[in-house]
């Protein structure tokens, strides 16, 4: 079993896909809840995109935003927060194939014990937020990690018109600049980045 890091400032991993821009926006929000709490820190990967080809098109180092995720990074931190939008009521394929990679740390018993969350974000109301979040989840589970979700007593879960779910945080958008994160939004991101490092730091002791 994964041991927490002891002794330490500890990690929390925010893996993200994000083609638009949209996840990368809930990530960093995410980030800041996380460094919200004394003694954690994030770090923020990226996955690149799957080409349809058999031929590798994209640079090892992005141009810009954070460095592609190595499963280095699964195994070094402490905790993991996984994003992506929803792509007919699943995580899109670059999210996919990066996991489909991990079936070593699997093996090894690499991530089990270690806390996890999930976010995403959609264009549509019923667009299968909750479908995508749900499925995110399943091979963390199946890696014996603990999910953690947003309860109710985030008090925005009872008032938001947009994204926000108990699964984990969510945003409706269908234009990242013509719709702005919403308040509700953007504290559910805040709140889920909060609760994954404060489950960690208590792992820790």
């Amino acid at each position: 079993m994964s041991e927490i890091t002891t002794g330490a400032e500890a990690e929390v991993l925010v893996l993200y896909y994000s083609p638009g821009g949209t996840t990368a926006k809930m990530a960093n929000i995410i980030a800041r809840g996380i460094e919200e709490v004394e003694g954690i820190r994030a770090r923020i990967r990226t996955v690149p995109a799957v080409s349809p080809s058999t031929e590798q098109v994209a640079p090892k180092i992005p141009q810009d935003g954070p460095l592609y995720a190595s499963t280095d990074d699964l195994i070094e931190c402490d905790a993991l927060i996984l994003g992506c939008p929803t792509h007919f009521g699943n995580m899109p394929a670059a999210m996919k194939y990066f996991i489909d990679s991990t079936s070593a740390l699997w093996m090894a018993g690499k991530l089990a014990g270690k806390p996890a969350a999930v976010f995403s974000a959609s264009s549509s109301m019923h667009g299968g937020q909750e479908s995508t979040l749900l499925t995110m989840m399943l091979p963390l589970l199946h890696h014996g990690m603990l999910i953690i979700g947003l309860p109710y007593t985030e008090t925005e879960l009872f008032q938001t018109k947009t994204g926000g779910t108990p699964y984990g945080a969510t945003r409706l958008t269908d234009d990242m600049e013509a719709t702005p994160l919403s308040d509700d939004e953007r504290k559910l991101c805040l709140a889920l980045g909060r609760r994954v490092a404060a489950t960690t730091k208590k792992l820790s002791r």
